[in-house]
């Protein structure tokens, strides 16, 4: 068996980092079993669904170093929807019911009020021929839902009817469909919500696992129910936890700021966000994983943990800075020379260990270029004095040592007092990179005119 996982997002806003934790887990997982990733866009919602919104999926996703081994859309599948819908309907497993919302929510508030589950109680397999005369009269048009097979032979006998799947993050699961609503597969306008051309697509395409979030646990024995009433083995489940915001918020499209748009329009590290995207709510410890190779080698979906995992930016931002400090500048000339950073490798490394993101070192550039010199009243005349100790040029990187050790010779001295007033007076700023590594870049010249 080969195996076939796929991402379904809908394209009706881009996708945050919730999205992208599922599309990492399933992306892996299929990487670590010579599978197939499918991309899958659940657009048949055709007024919210967006050509440009499916193009972003598919930007996030690369950025991120996902790459699809297939692209679906389910609004192509559409002949395919309409085909197991009358199969559903012709074998009875697909009822009319004609309740309004106001009608199911009244329904639902008189169970709760006896104590009840508010199961929907079938009434739609009850209508008489004088009923649907009526409702056709007032131009009424029928939702249609499931019959779950909860019952032997009597849908208004209910039984207990255990369903159950060894789940790959969860483990052993079971669901009464007893305790089940028959659910909704098809809307009044006739379009269908993502359940019945979900089962016919993972049909249909040989899907073999579905890794989804934890909010999906229930809808899994109900689709099993679905894929069996279609004729066919229900694939293998995975149920990962979900992400919420440090504060314990849900995730969803309206969080722009948690986007993987915004995560990139911020200049975060890609793999600093599928490294704590994935890791993030594991029995394991959240790194800085510097590849997706060695993602799918570190990651096991069994140490995924039942509890919901907090998302931090704050994490992210240590996770980010440890990638960078680490960075060949190989992997990073091309977006220093678009920040218009200068100074090659050297400058690179001088730098990247007082950045938490690439694009900083255009400060200490800048610093580099243009400073604007603190220069304290206590302070004015060791400065004037440490630019008359200043050497001559050529600079390289021990020109730092031999100037300021003459200048503590001439001034006496030492530590913080010495080196803080130079380091304020050269870029304007109390703390940075290594000004021995930093001065031959600024030159004579600006050294001299910053000091004066």
């Amino acid at each position: 068996m080969t195996v076939t996982v796929r991402f379904a997002p809908s394209p009706t806003g881009n996708i945050h980092i919730g999205n992208a934790r599922t599309a990492l887990i399933n992306w892996i997982y299929a990487r670590q079993n010579n599978g197939t990733f499918i991309l899958r866009y659940d657009d048949t919602d055709r007024v919210r669904s967006k050509q440009e919104y499916a193009e972003g999926i598919a930007r996030d996703l690369a950025w991120l170093g996902i790459t699809p081994d297939r692209v679906e859309r389910q609004s192509e599948r559409m002949q395919a929807h309409e085909a197991a819908t009358r199969k559903l309907k012709d074998a009875g497993l697909l009822y009319a019911c004609y309740e309004s919302a106001d009608e199911l929510d009244r329904q639902r508030k008189r169970l709760a009020m006896r104590g009840l589950p508010p199961v929907y109680n079938r009434a739609g397999l009850r209508y008489s021929k004088e009923e649907l005369a009526g409702f056709s009269a007032e131009g009424r048009t029928p939702h249609w839902r499931f019959l779950l097979p909860n019952h032997k032979g009597d849908p208004f006998k209910p039984e207990r009817t255990e369903v159950h799947w060894d789940d790959l993050v969860r483990g052993p699961q079971t669901v009464d469909l007893a305790s089940l609503s028959d659910p909704v597969l098809v809307r009044e306008d006739g379009s269908w919500l993502y359940t019945l051309p979900s089962v016919v697509d993972d049909i249909d395409m040989g899907v073999t696992h579905i890794i989804r979030g934890d909010d999906h646990v229930t809808n899994t024995g109900v689709q099993i129910a679905i894929f069996e009433a279609m004729g066919a083995d229900a694939p293998g489940f995975g149920h990962h936890n979900l992400l919420t915001t440090a504060s314990g918020e849900g995730l969803s499209k309206r969080l722009g700021s948690l986007s993987l748009q915004a995560l990139a329009d911020d200049h975060y590290e890609p793999m600093a966000v599928a490294s704590l995207a994935t890791l993030i709510g594991t029995s394991g410890p959240v790194e800085a994983i510097a590849s997706m190779d060695e993602l799918v080698s570190h990651f096991d979906i069994a140490s995924v943990t039942k509890s919901a995992a907090k998302f931090d930016v704050g994490e992210l931002d240590k996770l980010n800075a440890r990638l960078v400090h680490e960075m060949p500048f190989d992997a990073v000339a091309g977006r220093l020379a678009a920040a218009g950073v200068g100074g090659g490798e050297t400058f690179w490394n001088a730098v990247r260990g007082n950045i938490d993101k690439v694009e900083e070192a255009a400060f200490w550039w800048q610093r580099v270029e243009s400073a604007t010199p603190q220069i304290d009243a206590e302070d004015a005349e060791f400065i004037q004095t440490a630019a008359e100790l200043l050497p001559d040029e050529p600079w390289n990187e021990t020109t730092w040592s031999v100037w300021t050790a003459s200048v503590k010779e001439k001034t006496g001295r030492k530590g913080k007092s010495l080196f803080m007033p130079l380091r304020k007076a050269l870029t304007g700023e109390g703390h940075g990179p290594e000004l021995a590594a930093l001065l031959p870049f600024i030159g004579r010249e600006r050294t001299l005119a910053r000091l004066s």
